[in-house]
């Protein structure tokens, strides 16, 4: 079975995904992680973001195996992590060269131990509508701007970076008009995705919806 879980920063989405990875023990893919690779890479070369062919480049070369080094870089889930992702995301030929990678994994999906598993959960921008459009299930998880803000802030204050709401606000926003407005996959929901609004939900109910979705799709 194949679940894609798509929406903004800060919407859930990955809380989501892990629930649902460890209750129907299927592999789960975190497809913002090519593009936090590429951002990070840039980052650490000193690249141009603004060069949308040296992100190419690097986006051409990206491994699964190097992939999964950079991601121990403390940069890579921070605040600077996110911008670069969400920049280097917005460039076509990158999210071209990336496609392929992401959309093969439904193909073999298997655990971090090279387990294989008999399920993928996606978690991204576009994995409904791009990545996997022919997923079993499509879920497009978000909420009010102020409340991913809100959120993000106090996982940052939790982990000891130091953040400003109204910084983490404007990055927010500015992320949400970058996926909202890029020319390649906008962010949107699929035409068949069930939409749930974590505005006024927390995890738990978000969590008990999506298995009631899952377990009537596996009845039939």
């Amino acid at each position: 079975m194949i679940i894609t879980i798509d929406g903004p920063a800060a919407a859930g989405k990955g809380t989501l995904a892990n629930n649902l990875s460890q209750k129907y023990n299927y592999a789960y893919f975190d497809t913002g992680m090519v593009y936090r690779a590429v951002g990070l890479e840039m980052h650490l070369l000193g690249k141009d973001l603004a060069d949308e062919n040296a992100a190419l480049e690097i986006a051409q070369n990206l491994t699964f195996e190097h992939m999964h080094e950079l991601a121990k870089n403390p940069d890579f889930r921070s605040a600077l992590g996110g911008k670069n992702a969400s920049i280097v995301s917005a460039y076509p030929k990158v999210r071209a060269a990336l496609l392929k990678m992401q959309q093969d994994f439904a193909l073999n999906p298997v655990f971090a131990d090279g387990r294989p598993a008999q399920g993928v959960i996606y978690d991204g921008r576009d994995t409904g509508t791009v990545v996997c459009p022919h997923a079993d299930v499509k879920f497009f998880i978000t909420a009010s701007p102020e409340v991913r803000a809100e959120r993000r802030y106090k996982e940052f204050l939790q982990k000891g970076i130091a953040a400003d709401y109204n910084e983490v606000l404007a990055d927010v926003k500015a992320r949400d008009e970058r996926d909202a407005n890029r020319a390649t996959a906008p962010m949107k929901p699929a035409e068949d995705a069930i939409i749930f609004d974590t505005s006024t939900l927390n995890i738990q109910e978000v969590t008990i919806k999506a298995c009631e979705v899952i377990d009537e799709k596996q009845k039939h």
